[in-house]
């Protein structure tokens, strides 16, 4: 699966830099910040100094991670991150492919004169680094980061921290391996990652299932009042706007995983959410039975990722991007199924 060649060259990278930052997309998710701790811890334990950085704060839902208190903040601490870029051998780039992923922070990812690799799942990656793992069937960043740290012989090197770290991002990228996960190797993946004495159950509760008081009660209104279902057309679009946000003082992760819970209405085959930012509205789309979401975002907004999860952000208003999707969506209903069930 993956070229013995680049994975000789990236291991011999390691071994001659003492220096190296990890780094992902803006809005890190559990599979951006699970695949950077994770290879994080296992270059500790080898001698290196390495450090994450990512653009802007994490979800608290993944505090729990062995390593999160230590992640640097772009936005928090500016002149910090751009002095670890600058002084960095290499610099490894998690869970994305265009700079453009990683807003202001790409500016200095760029500049950086350290060599640079991909570890990457999506479609259409820009050619920015030196090195490129790209491997848009792969369920998560986090799968073949670990694939990479086996296939150059860091296996036996991996430790709790680690194998925690990268199984959480596995989990949560495949929402506890119910989608982006058609191959069955993914499974052997797992059973390795427990033979290092993860505890799973954990990761599912505190990445999945715990929420705050305040965002179970945004969920709960957006599912009572805000989902529209289009029985027609057999999808769904949530969209909430920043007053509504902090009427339930919304942070940072306190809406993941509410775009998939139309998915469980029989007969909803894709669905839309989306949320006013200070910057713009941010688009996540996530479908079943092989529906293109990914085609959906990236021809009306400019977007992608995968076949059936997906997303863009949109410069305008909430009722702009809201009325654009609809206006959009009767073209892209050919790819249902023939049939398809009745919305219950």
């Amino acid at each position: 699966m993956l070229n013995s060649g680049m994975v000789d060259k990236f291991r011999r990278w390691i071994e001659e830099s003492e220096e190296i930052v990890l780094t992902c997309h803006v809005r890190p998710d559990g599979d951006a910040i699970g695949s950077t701790l994770g290879m994080m811890h296992l270059l500790q334990t080898l001698g290196k100094k390495a450090t994450v950085v990512v653009p802007d704060q994490p979800p608290r839902s993944l505090a729990f991670l062995p390593g999160f208190k230590d992640i640097c903040i772009f936005t928090r601490h500016d002149e910090y991150s751009r002095r670890l870029m600058s002084e960095a051998d290499l610099i490894i780039c998690s869970d994305f492919n265009k700079l453009s992923r990683q807003d202001s922070l790409g500016a200095v990812t760029e500049a950086a004169s350290a060599k640079k690799v991909m570890v990457d799942h999506h479609q259409q990656p820009d050619n920015f680094c030196d090195l490129s793992f790209s491997y848009p069937d792969m369920s998560s960043a986090s799968e073949l980061m670990f694939r990479l740290i086996a296939a150059m012989g860091y296996y036996t090197e991996m430790n709790l921290d680690s194998a925690t770290c990268i199984c959480t991002g596995i989990i949560t990228d495949t929402r506890n391996f119910s989608v982006n996960c058609k191959n069955p190797d993914i499974y052997e993946v797992l059973m390795r990652l427990l033979d290092k004495g993860v505890d799973k159950t954990k990761i599912v509760r505190e990445a999945l299932l715990t929420r705050s008081l305040w965002s179970l009660r945004l969920q709960s209104y957006a599912l009572a009042e805000k989902m529209e279902i289009f029985e027609k057309w057999h999808c769904a679009v949530t969209a909430l706007d920043k007053s509504e946000l902090e009427r339930f003082h919304y942070e940072r992760g306190d809406t993941e995983g509410l775009v998939n819970e139309a998915l469980d209405v029989r007969g909803i085959y894709f669905s839309f959410f989306l949320r006013e930012d200070d910057d713009c509205v941010k688009v996540s789309a996530r479908s079943i039975e092989d529906f293109p979401v990914s085609k959906i975002c990236e021809d009306v907004f400019g977007g992608g990722g995968h076949l059936m999860a997906a997303g863009a952000e949109f410069k305008g208003s909430l009722e702009d991007c809201r009325k654009k999707l609809i206006e959009a969506i009767p073209e892209y209903l050919c790819y249902l199924p023939s049939r398809p069930r009745k919305v219950e």
